[in-house]
């Protein structure tokens, strides 16, 4: 075992150094300014009927839905680039063994489909929860290290059926918002399993830039827990997501904790209302959680949210909660000689409507607060990608083929 394990550390290593010494140049390939997140899955078909070519291609699924003029239309809007998510989990199912290069190959089309368009792309490995019928989600590829090393042979694959593509017009992230060392100092799990991803993705796409990213959920804290000289390589773009304040982005989210589900109606900014209308509000989502939350949590609950609200109940101290992840990683780069063109916002944006509620989420409040965080991002120099093309977080679409209301893609035209 020991022989074994110090032939796989030498391998790694043999990689890595493969990796330093196939760069073209000391700065990243793939270049970007503005752009949007397109969307992952519409229909969900049960992992029981990916092995059927109907249900599960073209992939990703976007494509069954929008065509060369849905793509020239976000070209025009202002975009020059799009992150394209793209569910590794069927790639890891028994259910496509059949079908798995022609899922390859899909991925491959609608990346040139993208770049016909006259926009760049990031290819996405984009990893959601188990559930349902799904087998393998993020958990299980965290947790089990036999499934994690699958994974990495997908990384490892998809970056070769990348590798000839024009490296200024596509990029490839290995993965997204790795659920990982939340309560770490960042010597846990993640700098081991981000160097096999790299290793793996370099070995394969020596001229592609790669997008890397910290631990839990890609925060702002856990990039600057990274450190950057672990991976030889600068043909690197360094990636954070933020959506804070939480409290306002994710209003009504189902899937975001047991505390966000009873919060809706707040308004972006707190202040932009009468504080008496506020309180209404307030008081109706204490009333809501009194009458719905397990009585074991109640008291909790409403402590969060008071907490919560008094850390951003004026101007000073909401700036302060926005400000907070772009200050984290500006400092970061510098210490480690990082330029602020090799630095993105994967993701970021407001809820629109959560799936199966009614509430909707007035459309200026989350125009408002895309174009405050679109000015942070490019203050600091850094690209950015909007959540998302469509779905709860819309701004182009919504649900059933309705359309989002259009003011926050008019912020977005509208930016300089």
């Amino acid at each position: 075992m020991a022989l074994l394990t110090a032939m796989i550390k030498t391998s790694m290593a043999a990689l890595l150094v493969l990796a330093a010494s196939a760069l073209p140049g000391n700065a990243a390939s793939f270049s970007m300014k503005r752009g949007l997140n397109l969307d992952q899955w519409t229909t969900w078909p049960g992992e029981d009927k990916w092995g059927d070519r109907q249900a599960i291609l073209p992939y990703p699924e976007w494509r069954k839905f929008l065509n060369d003029n849905d793509l020239k239309a976000l070209k025009n809007a202002g975009f020059d680039f799009l992150r394209m998510p793209v569910d590794p989990s069927p790639f890891l199912s028994d259910q496509t063994l059949a079908l798995r290069d022609d899922l390859y190959a899909s991925v491959l089309d609608s990346v040139r489909m993208i770049n016909r368009a006259g926009l760049k792309v990031i290819v996405d490995m984009h990893l959601i929860p188990a559930g349902g019928s799904r087998k393998i989600g993020m958990g299980e590829v965290m947790d089990d290290p036999s499934i994690f090393d699958a994974y990495v042979e997908v990384v490892r694959k998809m970056a070769h059926t990348l590798a000839t593509e024009d490296p200024g017009q596509i990029a490839f992230e290995p993965m997204n918002e790795p659920i990982v060392d939340c309560d770490t100092d960042g010597t846990g799990l993640w700098p081991d399993r981000q160097q096999k991803l790299f290793a793996a993705a370099r070995s394969s796409a020596t001229k592609l830039t790669l997008i890397l990213t910290g631990a839990c959920y890609s925060n702002a804290a856990s990039l600057a827990k990274v450190d950057p000289k672990t991976i030889p390589d600068d043909n690197i773009i360094w990636t954070f997501h933020s959506y804070d304040p939480f409290l306002l982005t994710h209003q009504g989210a189902t899937w975001a904790g047991d505390f966000i589900p009873y919060v809706t109606g707040l308004p972006y900014p707190l202040t932009g209302v009468p504080r008496a209308q506020l309180n209404v509000t307030l008081d109706t989502i204490r009333a809501r959680i009194k009458a719905e939350a397990p009585w074991l949590r109640q008291s909790g609950l409403l402590a969060y949210l008071d907490e919560q609200v008094a850390s951003m109940d004026s101007p000073d101290k909401l700036l302060g909660v926005m400000d907070a992840p772009f200050d984290t990683v500006e400092t970061w780069a510098k210490t480690n000689g990082i330029k602020p063109e090799n630095i993105t916002l994967g993701e970021f944006g407001m809820i629109r409507q959560e799936y199966g509620d009614s509430y909707v989420m007035p459309a200026e409040y989350r125009a408002a607060y895309v174009k405050d965080m679109i000015a942070r991002a490019e203050a600091h120099g850094f690209s950015w990608s909007v959540w998302s093309y469509g779905g709860a977080f819309g701004i182009v679409d919504a649900f059933d083929g309705e359309k989002a209301e259009p003011a926050v893609m008019e912020a977005i035209k509208s930016l300089p």
